[in-house]
Parts: C-alpha cells; sequence; structure tokens
C-alpha cells in the first residue's frame, strides 16, 4: 500500500485557507491511473493488440464535499471509458465500510476517453474476442489496483475537508457534433450530422477560498473524447480533450484541480478529428469556455445537499433466439461471433436470456440552486435536451457515464431509428439485443421521480 499512498500525498490538494463562516467544507485529491505496462485498451473496435505508449498520463480525481449540517458526498471523476457496475459498485461497498459514506452520496463518472485500458468486467468489453488468457489477467490485475486507488482516493479527499465557497455558472463551446445522419437507406452512424441535435453547454462548478483564490474546477460537455486516432496515438494512453481541457485549467488556475463530468454525448462526436493537435485544441476551446464561465455571472450555491439513488429495471426487447446465435458463431464478424458465444453460454446456464437491465439513477440536490442528474450509460442527447425542457435548463446538471456504462441508451426517436446506437452497439456491449420502446419515458419518468424526491423531502 506505501507507493499507492505516497502517490496520492503527492497529488493531495490541501484546501488550506478558511472561509469564515462557509456553509461548505471541501477536499480534493487525485491519484495517477496510467497503467505500468502495456496492456489492452478500450473504446475502438479496430484495436488488435495492447497499447504502445502513454501521449497523457491518466488520472481519478474525487471532490468531497460537506454541507453545514456536516452530511458529506464524494464525486470521483476519472480518464477512463466508464466504470462497470460490478466495480462501482464494489469501491462504494468499500467506501461505506471504511468511511461511512452511504452510496447515494458516492458519484462516479467517466470521461468516457477511448484512450483508456480496458477494465476487468463480465463481458469483457473490446477485448474479449481478440485478447489471451495472459492480458486478460494484466487487466484483472490492473482493475484491482485501480479499485484500491480509488478507495485510497476518496478517503485522501474526505481527510482534507476544509472550509470553502461553492458557485455555479455555465459557458458554451461548439466542437460536438451529432454523429447520425439519416440517408435515403437507413441511419449512418459516425458521420458528422451538423444540423442534428447537440447541447453546447459547460456546465461550471468553483470552490474558492476566502481571498477568492479557486481552489477545484468541475466542468462539463457532452461529446465522445475520440480525437485523437490517426497514427500512433491510437494505441497510447490519453485523456483525449477532456484531458488536455484538465491540463489547460490546471496551468490557469495553479493550485487547482480540475475534473472533467462527462455529459449525454452517446451520439455526440467531435469534428473534425484524428490528430493529436485537434485533441489540444478542443481542450483549449473547451478551456477556455471553462474561463469564459468563471469570468461571467457565477452564482453561488447554497447547501443542503441532498442525495436521492434508485435502481430499477429497464426492458430489453425480445431477444435472439438459439438458432440465430448459432447462426451468427459463424458470423464473418469477430465480435457477433464473440456475441453469440457469450448469450449462448448464458442459455445453457439459465435457460433464458435476461429480459431487463437494473438502471441506476443518481440524483444530487444543492439547496434551491443546482440539481445534477447522474445517469448510467451512454446516454442520447435527446434526454439531455427533453429533461432541461421540462426541468428548466437554467440550475441543471445533466450528466451520462455515471456509475455504469453496461450499453448506449437510447431514446424512443434512436431506438425506432436504428443504427449503432439504437442497437448495434449491444453487440460490442454482450447484451442480449436492443432496449424495449419503453426505456425513455421509463427512465424520464423515474427522473422526475427522484428529483422531486430530492427538492422536496
Amino acid at each position: 500500500m506505501r507507493p499507492i499512498l505516497s502517490l496520492v500525498l503527492i497529488f493531495t490538494l490541501v484546501l488550506r485557507n478558511a472561509v469564515c463562516g462557509a456553509e461548505w467544507k471541501a477536499g480534493v485529491a487525485k491519484v495517477q491511473i496510467t497503467p505500468g505496462k502495456p496492456l489492452w485498451m478500450t473504446g475502438f473496435a479496430a484495436r488488435t493488440n495492447v497499447s504502445q505508449g502513454t501521449l497523457q498520463q491518466l488520472y481519478a480525481k474525487a471532490l468531497a464535499l460537506e454541507d453545514a449540517s456536516g452530511r458529506r458526498a464524494v464525486l470521483v471523476t476519472s480518464d477512463l471509458l466508464g466504470f462497470p457496475a460490478v466495480m462501482s459498485d464494489h469501491i462504494a461497498h468499500l467506501a461505506e465500510r471504511q468511511y461511512d459514506l452511504p452510496r447515494e452520496r458516492l458519484l462516479f463518472n467517466s470521461s468516457h476517453t477511448h484512450g483508456a485500458p480496458a477494465l476487468h468486467s463480465p463481458t469483457h468489453f473490446m477485448y474479449g474476442p481478440r485478447a489471451s488468457a495472459e492480458p486478460w489477467r494484466d487487466i484483472e490485475e490492473y482493475t484491482r489496483d485501480l479499485e484500491r486507488k480509488i478507495v485510497i482516493v476518496i478517503g485522501a479527499a474526505l481527510k482534507e475537508l476544509q472550509p470553502a465557497r461553492v458557485s455555479f455558472g455555465q459557458s458554451e463551446t461548439d466542437f460536438g457534433v451529432d454523429r447520425r445522419k439519416e440517408t435515403d437507406r437507413a441511419v449512418r452512424a459516425f458521420v458528422p450530422n451538423p444540423d442534428g441535435r447537440v447541447d453546447d453547454a459547460v456546465p461550471v462548478l468553483r470552490l474558492d477560498s476566502e481571498e477568492g483564490r479557486c481552489l477545484a474546477l468541475v466542468f462539463g460537455y457532452a461529446a465522445h473524447p475520440t480525437t485523437a486516432i490517426d497514427g500512433p496515438a491510437l494505441y497510447q494512453f490519453s485523456g483525449d480533450y477532456a484531458g488536455f481541457a484538465q491540463e489547460w485549467l490546471e496551468r490557469e488556475y495553479p493550485g487547482a484541480a480540475a475534473l472533467f463530468v462527462q455529459g449525454c454525448g452517446g451520439d455526440i462526436m467531435v469534428s473534425p478529428r484524428g490528430t493529436v493537435e485537434l485533441a489540444g485544441k478542443y481542450g483549449g476551446q473547451l478551456g477556455a469556455a471553462v474561463n469564459k464561465a468563471l469570468n461571467g455571472s457565477l452564482r453561488t450555491v447554497h447547501g443542503p445537499l441532498k442525495a436521492v439513488l434508485e435502481k430499477f429495471p429497464v426492458e430489453f426487447a425480445t431477444p435472439p433466439n438459439r438458432e440465430t446465435l448459432e447462426k451468427n458463431l459463424k458470423h464473418g464478424d469477430v465480435y457477433h461471433r464473440w456475441h453469440a458465444q457469450e448469450m449462448l453460454k448464458i442459455l445453457d446456464r439459465d435457460g433464458q436470456l435476461a429480459a431487463k437491465y437494473p438502471y441506476t439513477l443518481k440524483v444530487w440536490q444543492f439547496g434551491q440552486d443546482l440539481t445534477l442528474i447522474a445517469m448510467a450509460g451512454e446516454v442520447v442527447v435527446d434526454y439531455d435536451l427533453r429533461l432541461k425542457k421540462e426541468l428548466g435548463a437554467d440550475a441543471l446538471w445533466i450528466a451520462g457515464y455515471s456509475n455504469d456504462v453496461f450499453a448506449y441508451i437510447p431514446s424512443r426517436r434512436v431506438l425506432e431509428e436504428g443504427g449503432y446506437e439504437g442497437g448495434d452497439a449491444m453487440i460490442f456491449y454482450v447484451q442480449p439485443g436492443p432496449f424495449a420502446p419503453s426505456i425513455e419515458e421509463t427512465i424520464v419518468g423515474k427522473v422526475h421521480e427522484l428529483v422531486e424526491r430530492a427538492r422536496t423531502r
């Protein structure tokens, strides 16, 4: 444990300046999580081998908050594709046991960078069909070590709780583009659609010392970090534009920690893309948008901090039958063959494929000033736009990729249109098949219910 503890201590940011009469306390810590050896990466099906170096160091960061009544909560952000439920649940169990931190008050979010190492999960997402037993063991070892680091960094942030002021504002930027384009035949994925749906909002949470020195910044945007994909960059660890934005802000505000929160960018790409230079450009553009919010009209955020969590079932559509799966064992694509193999294992073991999935939804309510909605999965932007219309956009922050990244979460529109986000990607996530048409109303209805509970209880 000593090397990990030393690493955390090196990166721990102590909020030293007390704020007289402050109603908040805050503590921030970060830890480097870049693998120490080549590993399979995740996010791109085209990769056929392990990583080949590091473009940027990867980090997990923790922001601990405590309101005037002593209620605490911790946000963990990471330069990862996403936490599978088995991992976030395990970390949460350890954090509750060690720090008395309830599950609803621990929130995980990942930037969804495709420059991240693979994590051990039941589906062996994106590396299962190609990796041999030894790389699998390396991934499992990395995952266990990562869990230990995150538990420690949560504790480090809690240990550094000091008085602070909290404020909120928003800005905009525009390098995210809809990646679904309708043609005469069908909807094509991964094609820039400048006339499509996006959310350009850049929400920003700022923590200040009594003297007004910026201690920590939490900021968000909704777009896939899939910029640096040409040449060697495809096999190098990096945080992509989100990593560059965090570096930009930490240079701009020395001593401050910058934490990126991914939004509902499931169907949003960056455009143009390809080079490391573009990733750096977008990172600077996002950093400048955060700076604009900080120099604009920030609103003070008051407590108390309320937190609600619920897991509820979302339904799959009718799954493929055994005949279809056995036919797919001879499919020309390795991922289709892998999917069929894994589904047949479940059929042999359980006699049926899953009809539902336990969806995780979390709401944090900051007094009457800010509502943070944390949604699991790769949520498409339709949810963001609809919820902001129904709940009001001024004091609302909607995050995807939170607590469990297990599939794309399509709206009814995207589901009916089909395509990658509408169902084809379930092959790579090793899920039974597309979701049922009820998914949007089920999730949106539950969001309204939890928001109401958080705001009124």
